[in-house]
């Protein structure tokens, strides 16, 4: 058959030819240009739901859009996006860090128990054990080269030991109030999120951004810029989600409770997927992030009022649920298109080497009834002896003797 003889191909089709600096990697990857088609009618249906959700909510409890809701509501969206964009750029990378949750409810933790003694006293702390955190954990990742879920998930085990030191909640000390500035946060915090969108959907970008991403065995180092691009993605989204954990704790009403912090992890790491960002990483939209996050905010602030569930883990569920199915719309439909070429010509289709001296001529009238055997062509080719007379050519003659 075709396919037992080697260096034959029994594809029609051929991919089209592209230049090297289009693949994945510098030697292996598919080769052509992400689709991003796939991205902008997701986004359209978000967009969709988004007004969908504003409606509900303006007729339900029109001041949760105005004034002082409004603005909450805003500081809400923002600390839940820090949290989301977090998620969304250790995913980009290929190397998911599970660990932002926790590390923003211990940075809600320690800004409520030290922002009395002011606001910078309280958050460059945190903001240099962040920093340091998230090195320790791109270390792990890129020098070790071990999965980013399983680095990440550890450093959250070992932040969660120390929020369980803190049997009560605490109540934030702190007189800073995010509210009052939340229109230009709300502001700088879409046109950072949009902008990173638009910059990672530039072929050269995306491609670098996801090099960590494996194409063969994903136990094969990607190379010094796949290492640099992911430690700098694994910091960034640590300091990410302590910004967002102080900003929980500020907007707040309460007391922070101590929790593990998971629950924000499966949120954010759900919203961001849902927004049109890949699990597997490299793949991702433009503005489906921040539409993911307007939307599960807005449904958050809707349910609170008609008594819908709005426990995080129930909401991050289901994010993430539907996040898997759009990974797997991203992945179908949003991979290189193949582009059909020109025919591959095979040879006569033979059973291998068993009958190789069986196949007939492809065509003109047959010579012989043997075709696996020479034809003879000259005059020096030895004699056949299969065709040398036995017999002679003439009978005998019965009167030779009478003579």
């Amino acid at each position: 058959m075709v396919y037992d003889e080697p260096g034959r191909t029994a594809s029609a089709e051929v991919p089209a030819t592209v230049p090297e600096n289009v693949l994945d990697g510098p030697e292996q990857g598919e080769p052509g240009r992400d689709r991003l088609g796939v991205h902008v009618v997701w986004e359209l249906a978000l967009l969709l739901a988004l007004a969908a959700l504003a409606y509900l909510l303006w007729r339900d409890d029109p001041d949760a859009l105005r004034g002082a809701g409004l603005r909450r509501l805003l500081v809400d969206a923002v600390a839940l996006g820090l949290l989301v964009l977090a998620a969304g750029l250790s995913l980009r990378t290929a190397a998911v860090n599970l660990a932002i949750g926790p590390v923003a409810l211990a940075a809600a933790l320690h800004f409520a128990e030290q922002g009395d003694r002011g606001v910078s006293t309280a958050v460059v702390p945190a903001l240099v054990a962040a920093a340091l955190g998230g090195l320790a954990l791109a270390w792990a990742v890129v020098v070790l080269h071990v999965p980013g879920w399983a680095a990440s998930l550890a450093a959250a085990a070992g932040v969660i030991v120390w929020i369980e030191r803190r049997d009560l909640p605490v109540a934030v000390q702190a007189d800073y109030d995010p509210r009052r500035n939340a229109y230009y946060l709300f502001a700088g915090f879409a046109a950072v999120v949009v902008l990173l969108g638009a910059f990672g959907a530039i072929r050269t970008v995306r491609r670098l951004v996801g090099r960590f991403r494996p194409v063969a065995d994903p136990a094969r180092r990607r190379g010094m810029a796949a290492a640099l691009v992911t430690s700098a993605a694994l910091i960034a989204s640590t300091v990410l989600a302590m910004l967002a954990g102080v900003l929980v704790a500020a907007n707040a009403d309460g007391p922070v409770t101590p929790t593990s912090g998971l629950d924000w992890t499966v949120l954010a790491v759900g919203v961001s997927m849902f927004g049109g960002t890949s699990a597997y990483g490299r793949r991702g939209g433009i503005f489906g992030a921040l539409l993911a996050v307007g939307l599960v905010v807005t449904y958050l602030a809707w349910a609170d009022g008609v008594g819908a569930p709005t426990d995080r883990w129930a909401v991050g569920g289901t994010a993430l649920a539907g996040g898997l199915l759009v990974t797997r719309l991203v992945e179908t439909y949003g991979r290189p298109r193949t582009v059909p070429g020109e025919p591959v010509e095979l040879p006569p289709v033979r059973d291998g080497a068993i009958s190789s001296g069986w196949s007939m001529p492809p065509g003109g009238e047959a010579r012989n009834w043997t075709p696996a055997l020479p034809e003879r062509t000259t005059d020096d080719t030895p004699p056949d002896p299969w065709e040398a007379p036995r017999w002679p050519s003439a009978p005998p003659r019965w009167d030779a003797d009478e003579r």
